[in-house]
């Protein structure tokens, strides 16, 4: 998902892709752990797209337009 289509978005649903996305990163870490075979850029591409959405809530809660 694009920033710009995050910003979009009401809070309570970028909070719910944040649950989502945090889960599946968890799943990622489990599989790695476990020895299985995982695509090792995904676990990169949760943790910044997680980011993005906490900057995105924070930006709408502080009322900062940038």
């Amino acid at each position: 998902m694009k920033i710009v289509e995050m910003r979009v978005l009401e809070t309570a649903a970028l909070e719910a892709e944040i649950e989502k996305s945090r889960k599946e990163l968890l799943e990622l870490r489990c599989k790695v752990a476990q020895g299985e075979d995982v695509h090792p850029h995904r676990v990169k591409q949760l943790r910044r797209e997680i980011a993005r959405i906490l900057t995105v809530i924070n930006e709408k809660t502080s009322g900062s337009k940038a």
